[in-house]
């Protein structure tokens, strides 16, 4: 089973979202099959198989994430953030300022979904390889 301190390892390599396939890649060869990123604060919750999960603590302080989701304004912000444009932080106050409260990648299936604060899925887009 993989740790939090592997996973930290796989992340330290990401610079910015231009680096996202290959930390996915990182995350396959540990056993992480997703995971889900809270904006308010960071934290991230991974999971593998068998229902086994582990929590990463806040990364920073508090973001207000905005009642309503903002679609168009947040696909704007995330091409600039996958074209290595914006870092981690910056994304994540971007996100937030278009209603998006959390995002989960699954690994299986390659996806990553963005939802709002009620849980509504707000876009779902194709991981590349």
């Amino acid at each position: 089973m993989f740790t939090i301190e592997q996973i930290k390892e796989a992340h330290s390599k990401v610079k910015s979202g231009a680096d996202f396939p290959n930390y996915i890649q990182d995350l396959i060869i540990l056993g992480v099959k997703g995971y889900d990123t809270f904006v308010h604060d960071g934290h991230v919750e991974y999971y593998g198989v068998n229902n086994y999960n582990v929590t990463a603590d806040e990364k920073y302080n508090e973001i207000k994430v905005e009642p309503i989701a903002n679609k168009e304004r947040f696909i704007e912000f995330l091409v600039m953030h996958q074209d290595g444009q914006t870092d981690y932080l910056t994304f994540c106050n971007h996100a937030a300022q278009c209603g998006i409260a959390r995002w989960r990648v699954d690994i299986i299936e390659m996806t990553c979904t963005y939802y709002n604060k009620s849980g509504d899925e707000i876009l779902i887009e194709k991981i590349p390889d």
